[in-house]
């Protein structure tokens, strides 16, 4: 299949002219295909040539202007428009088309609880092709009229008012045939290709109305109850959030209805279809989650709102520009989640929330840009447009550039411009280029038109370069006085805060804050000293509060005071570039890893920030346990993580805070090397004190018990018999894949690479169970045959099952100089699609460093 380049869209754009589409799909026709009518009207700006897109498993007819074309003419997924003239065309397309289990295109699922089917589209960058036939470029916006025929029992949503408009009940003597219904949806407003939604199943719906604006939240059926226990805590949120964007935002929300649905075998987190945003259905919670993971959910439903203007109202001309959709998203949702009232009045009422949202976004997600940021793949947040030649470079940057590196330059960008330039910039961009297409320049020029600031420089130097600042202070004293220099390795000026602490007199082990000092460092030449008066501080920290985008260093006396200090620092924020500095070292091989689970050992049983115990966890036990430290020593660092998280469980026994206790069963889990304890939460449905082992916890010690040899492969079905859902047939997938013995590594290889058959959550189930450190030696045979297994797989499979096999299905734990080797060989000497090379060399890159953190 051909992908679109650059140059072809820019082409196509100055042809064309697309008015409408008309798009008649019929989901009754069986369970591998579905029919596809398409209707383009369109206008070509001089006579001349083209091409439509689309990838049909039968093409029926295609008529231009009523005259027939030969189907026979389609080339991969380009049919040729020749001999166009001037003026009005009308195109029609008749095709079936295959329904998806890679999560691409119409994807379709069978919930295994009660047997009901779910579909629903994914059409981003190029799948609209698996739908219907399209002009499919973000810059050839166009009104969208769809029509949709589902069985009876069925709802049907999609970007605007969705309604049955057949005559009669399903019985095939009126507009729909039997045992099916006719579903209409409104027009869309002028709208991208991929932006069109469809979804269609026996939806379990909640509707209710704001602002004179339908809202509506769905999932399936056999979530039902799940979704309603949660249901006003989602609905404050989309609240609160509509109302802040509309306090922020000149312009009105642009289309007709807000629907949320939460979809089975999502391959992102959401996407954020005008009107139909769809979530990945993990965020209807069927077990116990902490205040983090809601506050993640909020964040994300926040994120998705925002993209209604940034992304849908305006959009990227082309795919090199997918920052200003993602980064300020990203930017938007955890930001305005901090401004918005949650005092929401279901069970879980999220009033708690906002304040602390820029914690988990400093400990966990912007950790994601710094490792992008830092290995061979890296590229601009803004790359020139040449580098994104074509829509396969293009999926490769939705990364952890474009997402959390480009959130942070936003937020240095307003610590710098200030908030009231900003937000005057971003609503003369709205006004400049609603329901149609941006650039970069475009963007700057709003800026510009707000402020006297030299916006396009700070572009420049922001947007438009790679790699991670590190900033390291030096400090000198005297009796009266100390002086701060600072080594600012890296081209990017910084507005930053810096922040002076002192031991508490009447707590040693606490510090108190001097006022902080604001700081302007220069993108070029060296800085100047600074001298302040009295005698140095315990502790002496660039970037306090996280404002910028940097590596941070602390000179020796700072970290020693941090080491013994660090759960005593006043604010969880600034606790948080400290950890995200130690993580930089031991990442940098500046700091043992060793020393890192010393700090967490002594001072996350005294943390109070939920966001912080879970970020540095996940660094401890992930990284640390699993990859930085050698096999040998690997015993060694789980006792310390069970050792940390008993104290965590003796700290909560009184249900003081249950999110810190469900961390820290957790934990206890993954890093148990006691089977006998497991075993017995599981036999007694509880961990003594609470909480009860609920299915995603009984999934979690089944795998652990699974990798320790300690359960049958009869007691895991027998589990999965127990919980017959989605997430119980992933859990048994994973369980069977990490039992240690050949018999079941061979099954599991097999189902991975030698079928097509596992949809994109049960491959990436078996792959997550598949490779673990302790059974390296086990598992060794595999490391050699991964290579031309995944390169061959993805070739058939697509770039989802790629991304899931560079992801999750790589030999990560394979950590040694011939692993390395034979890996980078591999890359070098075979031809395989964008995805999977991305993936791959960065997994290196990964391996490559912990080999290097580990001596």
């Amino acid at each position: 299949m051909s992908v679109l380049t650059r140059d072809e869209a820019q082409t196509r754009a100055h042809f064309l002219d697309v008015h409408r589409y008309a798009v008649a799909l019929d989901l009754t026709t069986g369970e591998d295909t579905f029919d596809s009518r398409t209707l383009i009207r369109f206008t070509a700006r001089t006579a001349g040539d083209t091409f439509v897109e689309l990838k049909p498993v039968t093409l029926r007819s295609v008529t231009l202007d009523g005259q027939p074309l030969d189907p026979a003419g389609l080339d991969g997924n380009r049919l040729a428009l020749r001999g166009l003239s001037a003026g009005e065309h009308v195109l029609r397309v008749d095709a079936a088309m295959r329904y998806s289990r890679t999560g691409e295109g119409m994807h379709r699922f069978t919930d295994p609880t009660d047997g009901e089917t779910y579909l629903y589209t994914q059409l981003f960058m190029e799948d609209v092709q698996r739908v219907f036939a399209a002009f499919d470029q973000p810059d050839l916006k166009a009104v969208f009229e769809l029509t949709v025929t589902a069985p009876v029992g069925w709802t049907v949503l999609g970007n605007g008012i969705a309604e049955r408009t057949d005559t009669d009940t399903g019985t095939g003597t009126g507009t729909a045939p039997a045992n099916a219904h006719q579903w209409t949806i409104a027009p869309t407003p002028p709208i991208s290709t991929y932006l069109v939604a469809v979804a269609a199943g026996p939806w379990h719906s909640l509707h209710t109305e704001h602002a004179g604006i339908p809202f509506g939240i769905h999932c399936r059926r056999s979530l039902a109850p799940h979704l309603d226990t949660d249901a006003e805590e989602i609905l404050d949120v989309t609240r609160a959030c509509y109302d802040r964007f509309h306090e922020k935002f000149d312009e009105p929300y642009p289309f007709d209805s807000y629907d949320q649905a939460f979809v089975p075998e999502f391959n992102a987190g959401a996407m954020e279809n005008p009107g139909l945003v769809t979530f990945r259905d993990e965020y209807v919670y069927r077990s116990a989650v902490t205040d983090t993971e809601r506050q993640t959910r909020a964040v994300v439903i926040a994120h998705e709102m925002a993209h209604m203007w940034f992304g849908d109202l305006v959009t990227l001309t082309w795919w090199d520009d997918i920052w200003l959709n993602e980064s300020f998203a990203e930017y938007m949702g955890y930001q305005t989640l901090t401004e918005v009232d949650l005092g929401g009045t279901g069970g879980n009422s999220p009033g708690k929330w906002g304040s602390d949202t820029w914690v988990d976004f400093g400990i966990g997600r912007k950790a994601w840009g710094y490792e992008a940021d830092q290995r061979p793949s890296t590229h601009p947040v803004a790359p020139d447009p040449a580098a994104v030649p074509d829509t396969a470079a293009a999926l490769l940057n939705f990364d952890g550039i474009s997402y959390a590196k480009g959130a942070s330059a936003l937020r240095q960008l307003v610590a710098w411009l200030g908030e009231k330039d900003f937000l005057a910039g971003i609503n003369t961009h709205f006004a400049r280029h609603k329901f149609a297409n941006a650039t970069l320049a475009d963007f700057i020029d709003s800026l510009a038109h707000a402020t006297d600031r030299d916006v396009h420089t700070w572009a420049a130097q922001w947007l438009r370069t790679t790699g991670a600042d590190t900033l390291t202070p030096h400090i000198t004293t005297t009796d009266t006085q100390w002086t701060l220099d600072i080594t600012h390795d890296g081209s990017r000026p910084h507005r930053l805060i810096l922040g002076s602490y002192d031991r508490d007199p009447a707590d040693p082990t606490r510090l108190t804050a001097r006022a902080p000092v604001d700081l302007d460092l220069p993108g070029t030449g060296t800085t100047t000293p600074t001298t302040y008066p009295g005698p140095r501080p315990a502790l002496v920290l660039l970037n306090d509060g996280d404002h910028t985008y940097a590596k941070i260093r602390l000179d020796s006396a700072s970290w020693d005071t941090a080491l013994h200090t660090l759960s005593g620092v006043p604010e969880p924020l600034t606790r948080a570039v400290i950890w995200n500095a130690a993580r930089d070292m031991v990442r940098d091989g500046e700091l043992a890893p060793t020393a890192y689970l010393d700090a967490a050992r002594a001072h996350l049983p005294r943390e109070t920030d939920l966001a912080l115990v879970q970020g540095v966890l996940a660094f401890a036990a992930r990284q640390i346990a699993d990859r930085y430290l050698s096999l040998q020593d690997r015993p060694t660092a789980l006792a310390t993580l069970t050792d940390l998280t008993r104290d965590l469980l003796r700290r909560t026994e009184d249900g003081c805070d249950p999110g810190l206790r469900l961390t820290a069963v957790r934990h206890f889990i993954d890093a148990s090397t006691d089977p006998d304890t497991l075993q017995e939460w599981l036999d007694t449905g509880s961990v003594p004190g609470g909480p009860v082992i609920d299915p995603e916890l009984r999934w979690r010690v089944l795998v652990r018990l699974a990798v320790l040899g300690a359960v049958t492969p009869a007691a895991i079905d027998a589990e999965r018999d127990r919980d017959p859902s989605a997430t119980g047939q992933e859990g048994a997938a994973r369980c069977h894949a990490a039992l240690p013995d050949p018999d079941s590594k061979a099954r599991a290889w097999a189902r991975l690479f030698d079928t097509d058959d596992l949809s994109n959550y049960l491959f990436t189930a078996t792959a997550q169970g598949f490779w673990q450190p302790e059974q390296t030696d086990l598992v060794k045979e595999y490391v050699p045959r991964y290579y031309p297994a995944a390169v061959a797989l993805a070739a058939r499979r697509g770039p989802a099952i790629a991304d899931a096999a560079g992801r999750y299905a790589f030999p990560g734990h394979a950590i040694d100089e011939e692993s390395l080797r034979l890996g980078r060989n591999h890359l070098d000497g075979t031809d395989m699609i964008p995805a999977l090379r991305r993936k791959m060399a960065d997994q290196l890159d990964d391996l490559s460093r912990a080999l290097r953190v580990r001596g």
